[in-house]
């Protein structure tokens, strides 16, 4: 399934992946540091929802209490607890 999250406090605007079960992929954020989130983006392809969390979680930018990274595990634990309790 395909799913869109609204970034907070952060350069990008959007994130856009799909979800199967709790495996993420075809992740793409809309603004930001391209080059740089294209490169998270394949990074993190095909891993579950956990191991998002594990490596990107917390991740800072600068003194913003969240980053691009940051907003990716926090959107893909959102979207995989919604689509729980579906």
């Amino acid at each position: 399934m395909r799913y869109q999250y609204k970034t907070e406090n952060v350069c990008s605007q959007v994130i856009n992946f799909d979800m199967d079960g709790d495996v993420v992929t075809n992740i793409e954020f809309e603004g930001g540091c391209n080059g740089n989130l294209k490169a998270i983006s394949k990074l993190v392809d095909g891993f579950t929802v956990e191991q998002i969390e594990e490596k990107l979680k917390g991740n800072l930018c600068g003194r913003r209490p969240t980053s691009c990274a940051d907003q990716l595990a926090i959107a893909v634990r959102m979207a995989y607890d919604k689509s729980k309790s579906a």
